[in-house]
């Protein structure tokens, strides 16, 4: 086995434009066998690459105390057509071939070719008999319909993220909340401020609670993030406004709106049809952040169980082109945030990377406020840094000042 990873290639486009790959990922080139598979690092973003048939693997060490969160998202080529059900399948197994988790994510009814991820986790759970000694762990990674009327026959390129999430100082709830409002409240109302949406994840715009305008062409996929803290619950409405190009027909799965959790685990996703004039859907009602909802038997309400960036994923699909030309469509997301932020768990330990599972006061600031999409991964290690790197900078500057103004004295 080896640890070797290279520098990462350029980036490969999708219809409506490139995604936007995190700066300074690694290549982390996958294994056909488990024997030769590259060790991925919690914290750390890596650039990797997916055949259209078969499975490739990545290898991981784990401890005995902490949850592991991998994350991998496909980017498959340029084209005006897919599967409906190709997409990208995630698991982690243990070093007798047996499965930790597994997931599965596809393109969706309208098969139109965008990033899509999928995640799987190793979990420390009393509950759990499998998969909770410490030692080598592997990642695979496959297509689900490669062969799929439609499909695509190249390798894709495929972004994968690592994340550890330290165990409890306490025990806490042993089963997940019964009880949380599931009325959807009135969508936020207003004229909407107009925000770009980034072209990936690592670029995804922040914004919080309020009604965001942007144009999306079709093809095209907008990556946003709203920083949600524990206890408080996300509330989101799309709307695609009426078409000033012409056209007519319907398209019935034309926008698809998916939600991501801090560790890009796919959450819940709507479709919104489309014949040319305004059409809105809202996500189905979500539970607020608790720590608990991991308890759940239903995989929506499992996922929201961490405070931190939840992503907002925006395509509209390859078809629209098709009905009512290659112009943009307006695109509105309306983000509401109800209930009372709460203090964390209470973690025995840092999550890597640090802070994944935190909102700060900045992070409030920079979603009401407005700002470039940054990369996540930079923003986290600068975060870290912040004390060592930027305290030992801020001297650095003040001694090279004093110098200066010494030397300036007669």
């Amino acid at each position: 086995m080896t640890d070797t990873v290279g520098a990462p290639r350029s980036a490969s486009g999708t219809a409506g434009g490139a995604y936007a790959f995190a700066d300074g990922a690694q290549r982390a080139d996958g294994a056909a066998s488990t024997a030769d598979a590259v060790r991925l690092r919690a914290g750390r973003t890596y650039r990797s690459s997916l055949p259209a048939s078969g499975k490739v693997y990545y290898r991981l060490e784990l401890d005995a105390t902490s949850n592991t969160y991998v994350s991998v998202t496909a980017v498959p080529p340029a084209g005006r057509t897919a599967s409906v059900i190709d997409g990208v399948k995630v698991s982690v197994q243990d070093g007798d071939g047996r499965s930790c988790g597994v997931d599965t994510e596809s393109f969706g009814a309208a098969g139109s070719p965008h990033p899509v991820a999928a995640w799987a986790a190793r979990e420390i759970s009393p509950r759990k008999s499998l998969c909770q000694e410490p030692g080598t762990y592997y990642v695979a990674v496959e297509r689900v319909d490669p062969d799929g009327a439609g499909a695509s026959p190249g390798p894709w390129e495929t972004e994968l993220t690592a994340v550890s999430e330290p165990p409890l100082e306490r025990a806490g709830a042993t089963s997940a909340p019964e009880e949380w409002n599931s009325a959807p409240p009135r969508p936020v109302a207003g004229e909407p401020e107009r925000r770009a949406g980034g072209a990936g994840f690592a670029r995804a715009t922040p914004v919080g609670e309020g009604a965001w305008r942007d144009d999306i062409r079709p093809g095209q996929t907008l990556f946003y993030k709203v920083p949600v803290d524990w206890g408080r619950q996300l509330h989101v409405t799309a709307e695609l406004g009426s078409s000033s190009t012409g056209g007519s027909g319907y398209v019935a799965a034309a926008l698809d709106l998916d939600l991501y959790n801090p560790a890009r685990g796919h959450v819940a996703d709507v479709g919104v049809g489309y014949d040319g004039g305004q059409k809105s859907e809202g996500l189905a009602p979500l539970p607020p952040v608790a720590y608990a909802n991991r308890r759940a038997t239903d995989g929506r309400v499992g996922a929201m169980r961490f405070a931190g960036s939840y992503y907002l994923v925006a395509h509209l699909a390859t078809e629209v082109a098709d009905r009512f030309g290659d112009g943009p469509v307006p695109l509105t997301l309306r983000v509401r945030l109800s209930g009372t932020a709460q203090d964390g768990p209470g973690y025995a330990g840092e999550a890597v990377p640090p802070g994944v599972f935190t909102v700060t006061e900045e992070d409030r600031e920079v979603a009401a406020e407005g700002g470039a999409a940054g990369d996540d991964t930079a923003m986290r290690a600068l975060a870290v840094g912040g004390i060592g790197t930027g305290s030992a900078l801020l001297v650095g500057l003040g001694v090279w000042t004093l110098m200066a103004r010494r030397r300036a004295v007669p």
